[in-house]
């Protein structure tokens, strides 16, 4: 069955059990169904055809997931866009994923009136909040849906996510991807239709989509989403929705073991504190165990490329096991391999490779990252890491140098190819920095051209307008060389070494 299957049979199983609470908004299955169904039905009616994308320009609401099943149902590709992007990197994913429909909020007009000619090429073009509205469309039930036949290769889903060129990569993800996604976490961790999971990270993010709300939904269960993460109100709404599973990155936790509402409020109905994106402090795994006793804290492994499911380190190791990431989630196979693709023995470090049924099926029009990332079945990661005698995995380095802030990826290139635009510059390398509350952030290392002179301050103000508010480099140092190796190689970790790290 896939995730649709599902879905209408809790439709019809529990019509009226709350699927989704927004805004003091709760949806039924029954009519959450009925509003994917509108909207797949309203592209059928319009002559979209199996694996067209539909680019979904949403913030964390309702509305996100019930596009997101509607293109399950009649097999469109579910393309969403990071919210945070600069008008030309939402111009490039849109460019370069040829999405034929486009479905946006409001409040992003000033974004798109900046790549006007961009949008040309959209068909149809449907507004939250605005004229041609989402609201009408899912809520008009003259609206005719035809179940069509969807094949589990059939590509659902394609999250942007950057890579190494520092261009996004458009990842493939099939109907088949999404339902093995969904079994996986589901049973990773013991999801109920009593479950009740608080999403605050980015719904835009695979994580929130693929490790929680679509799991969550498989299993019968309701998605509490806020727009974003506010100390305050996501205490507020942990309390008072009852929730089961809550969702952070450590920069999160952090944050709210540190608002001294969070040890007045009854949590007693929380079940499970689940982290990700970054390594979790050890003392804050402590506190939180400390304050929360009969919760458990579970941390969750995974890429883009992978649905995201790798591995999980369950609650019995938390503290033991601290650095670990864990052991291999169900149906999935982790190993550690040479250069050549041999395992490598237990404590030595290698290349983290995965198997499983949630493997994307390739990066949109990019054949040579696909065939370098999947191998034989395996998933070359990028990620170096190490298993110890128990089978546990533990991440030793980011091989692609990315830089994790606050659970968001940052590609040091992606920066990299910004700062070379100032015409001062002569060479630029950007490395990850240690940070209280994000865990990691960008720092630039600039050479400068002969006679030329720039600031810090002017760095970050040119970087501003064509980079997201989190991808700025924190801090600028101006040295006289990149350090290289033998065959040319800046040797960032001799950057790292230099602050510190």
């Amino acid at each position: 069955m896939f995730v649709t299957d599902q879905l209408a049979e809790h439709a019809r199983t529990q019509p009226e059990k709350v699927i989704t609470s927004f805004k003091g908004k709760d949806t039924t299955y029954k009519q959450f169904l009925k509003q994917a169904q509108n909207l797949a039905g309203y592209f059928q009616a319009k002559g979209y055809q199996k694996d067209d994308r539909i680019a979904v320009y949403l913030p964390n609401s309702d509305y996100f997931l019930v596009c997101y099943y509607a293109c399950q149902l009649g097999g469109y590709a579910f393309t969403p866009v990071n919210t945070k992007l600069t008008a030309p990197e939402v111009e490039y994913i849109f460019t370069h994923s040829e999405a034929k429909a486009l479905i946006y909020e409001e409040r992003f007009e000033p974004v798109l009136n900046q790549i006007r000619p961009a949008l040309e090429h959209f068909h149809d073009r449907l507004q939250v909040g605005g004229e041609a509205t989402l609201e009408t469309v899912i809520s008009d039930d003259s609206i005719s849906f035809h179940e069509g036949t969807v094949n589990p290769d059939d590509t659902t889903v394609i999250f942007y996510t950057s890579g190494t060129t520092g261009k996004p990569k458009g990842v493939m993800l099939t109907a088949s991807n999404v339902r093995a996604v969904a079994q996986i976490w589901s049973e990773a961790m013991d999801i109920t239709s009593s479950d009740r999971v608080l999403i605050v990270t980015p719904l835009f993010h695979c994580a929130a989509s693929h490790v929680f709300s679509i799991p969550v939904i498989y299993k019968g269960g309701t998605i509490v989403i806020e727009e974003a993460f506010s100390p305050e109100q996501t205490l507020n709404t942990m309390e008072q929705a009852k929730v089961t599973i809550f969702f952070g990155v450590p920069a999160m936790y952090s944050i709210l073991l540190n608002t001294p509402k969070m040890a007045r409020l009854d949590l007693s109905h929380l079940r499970l504190f689940t982290y990700g994106a970054a390594p979790m402090p050890y003392e804050l795994v402590k506190k939180l165990k400390a304050l929360y006793l009969n919760v458990k804290v579970q941390n969750l492994y995974g890429q883009t490329e992978n649905s995201p499911a790798a591995t999980t380190l369950k609650d019995h190791y938390a503290l033991d096991k601290i650095g670990s990431v864990g052991e291999p989630l169900p149906q999935t196979q982790v190993r550690v391999v040479d250069e050549d693709g041999n395992d490598v023995p237990p404590g030595e470090v290698g290349e983290i490779v995965v198997k499983g049924p949630q493997n994307m099926k390739g990066y949109l029009k990019n054949n040579a990252e696909t065939y370098k990332t999947l191998k034989n079945g395996w998933l070359y990661s990028g990620d170096l890491g190490r298993l110890d005698e128990e089978g546990l995995l533990y991440i030793v380095d980011r091989k692609k140098d990315m830089i994790i802030r606050g659970g968001e990826n940052v590609y040091p290139v992606e920066i990299e190819e910004v700062l070379y635009q100032l015409r001062e510059v002569l060479e630029a390398a950007v490395v990850g920095v240690p940070h209280q509350v994000y865990g990691e952030v960008p720092k630039a290392f600039i050479v400068l051209k002969e006679g030329q002179t720039l600031t810090a301050e002017d760095v970050i103000e040119y970087c501003r307008p064509k980079l997201a508010k989190y991808k700025l480099p924190a801090a600028v140092s101006f040295i006289d060389a990149l350090p290289r190796n033998a065959s040319g190689k800046v040797l960032k970790n001799n950057l790292r070494t230099s602050v510190g790290v």
